[in-house]
């Protein structure tokens, strides 16, 4: 979903797949429950704080920047959603991990992913591992996560066609083996803290023998 330009209020909305189909129903079945918002194409970079106009214009750059139509791909759109936070909040959750892209040259390759958490703890709830695509590497929990609540709102990220060939863990870290393909083959693995609701996504690419 994204506004058409920066002085109307129409909003332009595509429908997934499975929207379409129940809105064709026609049973009612098409209520939205939800929705999230995000500033992918703000710059803040771009805030001006040596403006010689004054404070009023600090954020003039931005509030001008071109706005995105919307599109239905989840991996390139939808990524920085905006977060309620409480109001004593002095800094955004970040997290840190060791690498941002990992490469498998070949199947039965383990790796571990253990991020850490920047101005927040997700030590207790754990972090949420999705893997968009487990028919190239298979991920299981390297360390027991008991508690499996929540206390951020998990995205969600796939379609449903994407969905089925997911997996998702919930751990403090996890263990990935890269699979036997056929053809260099590229996924992501998309990381959420359970209490913070910081969200990283690595790209993983696995190669042939």
């Amino acid at each position: 979903m994204g506004f058409l330009d920066n002085t109307s209020l129409t909003v332009d909305a595509i429908l997934t797949k499975k929207g379409r189909e129940l809105l064709a129903r026609g049973q009612n079945e098409f209520n939205i429950a939800k929705f999230a918002l995000s500033d992918d194409e703000i710059d803040y970079s771009l805030w001006d704080v040596s403006h010689p106009n004054g404070t009023n214009y600090y954020g003039a750059v931005i509030e001008n920047l071109p706005l995105l139509e919307a599109f239905p791909d989840e991996n390139q759109i939808m990524r920085y959603k905006l977060v309620t936070l409480p109001k004593e909040t002095a800094k955004m959750a970040i997290l840190d991990l060791p690498a941002t892209t990992l490469d498998f040259k070949g199947p039965g390759i383990e790796q571990l992913i253990t991020p850490n958490t920047r101005n927040g703890s997700d030590k207790t709830l754990g972090y949420t591992f999705i893997l968009h695509d487990s028919t190239i590497a298979n991920m299981s929990p390297a360390t027991t996560q008991t508690n499996v609540q929540t206390g951020a709102t998990i995205p969600f990220f796939l379609n449903e066609e994407d969905l089925k060939n997911s997996i998702t863990v919930t751990a403090t870290s996890v263990k990935l083996i890269s699979r036997t393909v056929t053809v260099k083959t590229s996924s992501q693995i998309t990381i959420v803290g359970n209490a913070t609701g910081a969200t990283y996504t690595i790209t993983i690419t696995v190669s042939p023998e």
